[in-house]
């Protein structure tokens, strides 16, 4: 079994909570995602905090392109573990 994670990064909280909300909707999960506040190097403001949706994929079912598709409708990405 493997261990992959992906990591959906979005530019505001709202998003990646509408984000974790989504994903059970479209895709099979096995756990809830997680958000992860992810503060940019020397900024000391909230409002310049990116968030992450993690998600684990023991199974390797969901397709990082189909992931890539939907994280930008919330004009986010998914980065490469």
């Amino acid at each position: 079994m493997s261990d992959v994670r992906h990591v959906l990064v979005l530019p505001d909280r709202d998003a990646a909570e509408e984000v974790a909300e989504t994903l059970a909707e479209r895709f099979v999960l096995h756990e809830e995602p997680r958000l992860v506040r992810d503060a940019l190097a020397g900024e000391d403001d909230a409002e310049d905090a990116q968030w992450l949706v993690l998600l684990r994929d023991e199974d390797g079912r969901l397709a990082a392109a189909e992931l890539d598709e939907f994280v930008a409708e919330w004009e986010g990405w998914r980065e490469d573990p």
